[in-house]
């Protein structure tokens, strides 16, 4: 079942990325418009936000002992969200805050979000270097 879904899977991300060349080579020699260009990426999101959701899911029925695993990994990602929020500030004044047509949250969510990526990009290279190391002693 599981070879049978996956393989089922790959055709229609095949498929996907067929069109999606179709519809770039379309838009680069101008016969194909923005918009049915940018539609087109609303619907490459859709689908891998789709996939993305579905497919841990799908996972847990299979597999339901790693469910424990995907859940602490969310508490850790919730945890270093709120980590990144706090560390967060506003550095902008009001004058240039009305220069940007922004307020102060927003600004303290967007340095928020600089924060949390500089963490997963930190921990990403980590991860990476924790397994090339443990690779060299296997």
């Amino acid at each position: 079942m599981v070879d049978k879904l996956s393989k089922y899977v790959g055709w229609v991300l095949y498929l996907l990325m067929a069109v999606s060349v179709v519809l770039a080579i379309l838009f680069y020699t101008n016969n194909l418009g923005e918009d049915s260009f940018m539609k087109w990426g609303y619907v490459l999101l859709i689908a891998g936000v789709v996939i993305a959701i579905i497919s841990p899911v799908y996972g847990f029925i299979l597999a339901p002992k790693n469910a424990i695993k995907l859940l602490l990994i969310i508490g850790f990602v919730i945890v270093l969200a709120f980590i990144s929020y706090s560390i967060a500030g506003n550095s902008f004044s009001e004058t240039r805050l009305q220069i940007l047509n922004t307020d102060a949250h927003t600004s303290k969510l967007v340095g928020m979000g600089l924060i949390f990526t500089y963490f997963a990009g930190g921990a990403a290279f980590l991860a990476v270097i924790f397994s090339s190391v443990i690779k060299l002693f296997k």
